[in-house]
């Protein structure tokens, strides 16, 4: 049974392991409400996953341990076990997605672990590592759903009230359900007037389908850039006890993430993978209240590939009005593109690349056509630009 001695005796195991990670206030993210981050991001390995992973690696025989542990991950969790087990002596063997970030892939071997990498999703690698289990007597390192693992991610509550004996909520990401279950559990037992918030990716948002139905329902599928928290189907542990001490569930969209990543990268400095960022994508959008008291977002992890964060940026900026495309038809003649150029940055906006496309159309074989991108302030600077083309005489693709 999970017991708050088990989260303290799990506390206790990790202090040879895991940080205790800073818990910063973010005024430049919400000027006008008391909005915390707890920088899991900045935890060993780059996630809090590490924790639950090497306090149920503690918790095994002495015979368990010599057969070695197998565990199924999107890249947090196996590199969790992976650097738990190389700690303890233990060899490991993680199956992975296939379409997991090569980053997390190459950081999983670093520290040690043998990796299989599975075709489809993260419930795909489950039913092979269970496979393997079976055919070779590992245990398996579950990611969400065992109590030593969610005792060990309930540590983070321990943390937090220590640092911030005042918070009033806690907002927790959510996959399986393994972090909010061990944050709330503990959250609560320490503090019973605390809210506990969960978040998850409106592709992926089976805990939320399962909370509003009250049972488990499992998705037919996932697609969301939040990668750590793509599972299809809730835990048999972690559902009640979500049912039990989570006040609430949201869901947010990759574009209200990508958003989340982009401004945590520029006021505070901080690297967050797309799991990690939707409780501060959550808050950000208005979906969960941070005008009741002190608000806690847990920022579970750092992990995201530089080539999807590159890609992430630039739909954040586009969701802001910070980037934009305008394409305009003109006839084919000297000066065109100098006078729309000039139109632009009479307005204070910078052209990043120009297209131009003089193969003319079906009506006017003298036209072409320039597609002009341009880095802008918010959405009213573009309405600005498109008005001063248009003031000149210039048509704009999109308008009647």
């Amino acid at each position: 049974m999970l017991t708050l001695d088990t989260v303290y005796q799990a506390s206790f195991a990790l202090r040879q392991v895991a940080r205790v990670t800073d818990l910063i206030r973010a005024p430049k993210m919400f000027p006008d409400s008391d909005v915390y981050l707890k920088t899991e991001n900045l935890q060993i390995t780059g996630s809090f996953k590490v924790r639950g992973a090497y306090y149920k690696i503690s918790m095994l025989t002495d015979e368990q341990k010599k057969k070695g542990v197998i565990a199924c991950s999107a890249g947090n969790h196996a590199q969790g076990v992976a650097l738990a087990a190389s700690r303890q002596g233990i060899d490991s063997l993680i199956c992975l997605p296939a379409g997991a970030p090569i980053s997390k892939v190459e950081a999983t071997r670093s520290y040690g672990a043998k990796i299989e990498l599975v075709k489809g999703v993260y419930d795909d690698a489950y039913n092979r590592a269970i496979e393997i289990m079976n055919e070779t007597g590992r245990t398996m390192i579950h990611p969400f759903d065992d109590e030593y693992v969610i005792a060990g991610q309930g540590t983070i509550a321990l943390e937090i009230l220590q640092q911030l004996p005042e918070a009033d909520a806690i907002v927790v990401p959510v996959g399986g359900g393994g972090l909010i279950s061990g944050v709330a559990f503990t959250a609560k037992m320490l503090k019973p007037s605390i809210k506990v918030y969960g978040v998850q990716a409106t592709g992926a948002a089976s805990m939320f389908v399962s909370h509003e139905m009250h049972e488990i329902h499992a998705l037919q599928g996932v697609n969301t850039i939040a990668d750590g928290i793509a599972v299809k189907c809730p835990g048999g542990i972690t559902f009640p006890l979500v049912e039990k001490y989570v006040d609430d569930i949201v869901t947010v969209t990759d574009d209200e993430i990508a958003v989340a990543i982009l401004d945590l990268m520029e006021k505070q400095k901080l690297v967050s993978e797309g799991a990690g960022a939707v409780a501060v994508a959550a808050a950000l959008s208005g979906k969960i209240p941070t005008d009741k008291g002190r608000t806690v977002l847990l920022v579970s992890g750092g992990n995201i590939d530089v080539t999807v964060l590159s890609r992430v940026i630039n739909r954040a900026l586009r969701r802001e009005g910070r980037l934009a495309d305008i394409t305009t038809e003109l006839i084919d003649k000297p000066g065109q593109l100098v006078e729309v150029s000039s139109i632009i940055a009479d307005a204070g906006a910078n052209v990043t690349g120009v297209f131009h496309d003089k193969n003319g159309n079906e009506k006017e074989l003298n036209n072409c056509t320039l597609r002009v991108t341009m880095e802008t302030r918010d959405h009213a600077h573009i309405e600005e630009i498109k008005d001063a083309l248009r003031a000149r005489g210039f048509q704009l693709w999109g308008d009647a």
